[in-house]
């Protein structure tokens, strides 16, 4: 497989492109609702949520940079805590962790496309409007990476634009800034806001994702974890401008009323109803980037697992097309595993089985609680003077893990919390058990 595809700015390009575009614009409601309305309290909860990500990412930059193996987290976990470990991470991710994600974001695309070009919007719709736009940027990569990467490129910079432009317009010509009180923030001594970190590290997530392609970026060893360090940063800052904005420019209660179209609404207040297209597509634009990197990332995590006979049928998931220089076995796999879960999500839209949620969030919330196995070894890197840094050896894994706790004990307010953790736990048990238990026999 053609290796050194991606330059620094391709993996910036990837990790801003996977985590900005996508949550950001269709859970600023469900975090004003978990918040109570409040937009200070919802700022609040970005900046604790925050930690995880800038922490995390500078903390897994330290394994980023001793590495080049494909799989990322995988081949974290393995080189770092054991194989057997590795293959448990690696069937979490691949079966669970980046599938949900996947599907929730070719049906957010489905909304998109409905909402710029004026589609009826039953759910139905969506979900295939969705799968015809997940269809194409997954044909895209499989007949040439270059472009997908190109595409997530370009799709990082236009995604910039609406988040800029309706943040700052809200700045300027929204409210008097009313919800930024002192009673606004009140409901921090009750414990519903909690709620708020799921959502939000939906907004957040993504930014692991990239290490899956760690062994196509130029320089890897360097490049990676510049591109780990700066990028939450600017996500950062941006997300911010943009809640604020959007908040202060339609108002809570609306934002709550409208849902996931709260974005139209606030576009055909700047713009009328000519320039708020324009505007949605670039939003439209921004959502595909995102799901883009999501594709990039899932088609290779089986090729990933297979190069360590880390899953059933692994010589036939590393077999490397001649004609597109691609795993297409990998993909279609992949292909395989994301319809499951986004029949599983249509009809838990279908029978509201996740109010205010959907399958992907304690997923999200248990990968964090995952990561803590990998901020452990950072730590022991530095304890055996590997690390010299205090700062990235010991104070970001302890960064990184109080905001990982953070973010998991706000995914244990979903209702079917319970249920999911333990299909979570299960599919990582059978990763471990068919390494530990059926490979490595095999091997002695």
């Amino acid at each position: 497989m053609q290796q050194s595809r991606y330059n620094l700015f391709t993996a910036i390009a990837l990790i801003v492109g996977v985590v900005v575009g996508s949550g950001i614009f269709f859970k600023s409601d469900n975090i004003l609702v978990a918040t109570g309305g409040s937009v200070a309290l919802g700022v609040l909860v970005f900046v604790i949520a925050a930690i995880s990500i800038v922490f995390g990412c500078l903390t897994i930059a330290e394994l980023a940079a001793r590495t080049d193996h494909p799989g990322g987290v995988l081949s974290y976990a393995k080189e770092f805590i054991s194989p057997s470990m590795g293959a448990a991470y690696g069937w979490f991710q691949t079966f669970i962790y980046l599938p949900t994600i996947t599907a929730i974001l070719a049906w957010v695309s489905g909304i998109y496309f409905c909402i710029l070009f004026n589609v009826e919007q039953t759910l139905e719709i969506q979900i295939l409007a969705g799968i015809g736009c997940f269809f194409i940027l997954y044909a895209t990569n499989i007949f040439s990476a270059k472009i997908g990467g190109y595409f997530q490129s370009g799709a990082m910079v236009i995604k910039l634009i609406p988040l800029v432009i309706i943040g700052v317009a809200g700045l300027i010509f929204g409210g008097s800034g009313e919800y930024f009180t002192t009673a606004a923030i009140s409901e921090v001594s009750s414990t519903g806001w909690i709620a708020a970190i799921a959502p939000i590290a939906f907004s957040f997530d993504g930014w692991i994702i990239s290490t899956s392609v760690a062994y196509e970026i130029k320089n890897s060893k360097r490049n990676l974890p510049l591109a780990l360090a700066i990028s939450p940063l600017i996500i950062l800052v941006l997300y911010i401008i943009y809640f604020v904005g959007i908040s202060n420019l339609v108002g809570p209660t609306e934002i709550m009323k409208t849902g996931d179209a709260h974005l139209d609404f606030a576009a055909n207040m700047i713009f009328g109803p000519s320039g708020a297209k324009i505007l949605m597509l670039f939003v439209f634009i921004s959502v595909l980037g995102t799901l883009n990197g999501l594709v990039m990332a899932m088609t290779r995590m089986p090729y990933a697992l297979g190069l360590d006979q880390m899953m059933p049928k692994s010589k036939a998931m590393t077999q490397i097309s001649k004609k597109f220089d691609f795993p297409v076995n990998s993909a279609l796999f992949a292909l395989i595993i994301i319809s499951f879960w986004l029949l599983i999500h249509y009809f838990s839209q279908k029978y509201n089985l996740f109010p205010n949620s959907d399958i992907s969030e304690i997923a999200i919330v248990t990968s964090y609680l995952l990561y803590l196995g990998l901020y452990y070894k950072v730590f022991t890197l530095w304890k055996k003077k590997e690390i010299k840094s205090l700062f990235r050896g010991l104070i970001c894994p302890i960064l990184a893990s109080i905001g990982s706790l953070i973010i998991f004990s706000g995914g244990i307010q979903n209702p079917l919390f319970g249920l999911y953790f333990v299909i979570c736990a299960v599919v990582f048990g059978a990763g471990y058990a068919y390494y530990r238990f059926g490979v490595l026999k095999k091997l002695n």
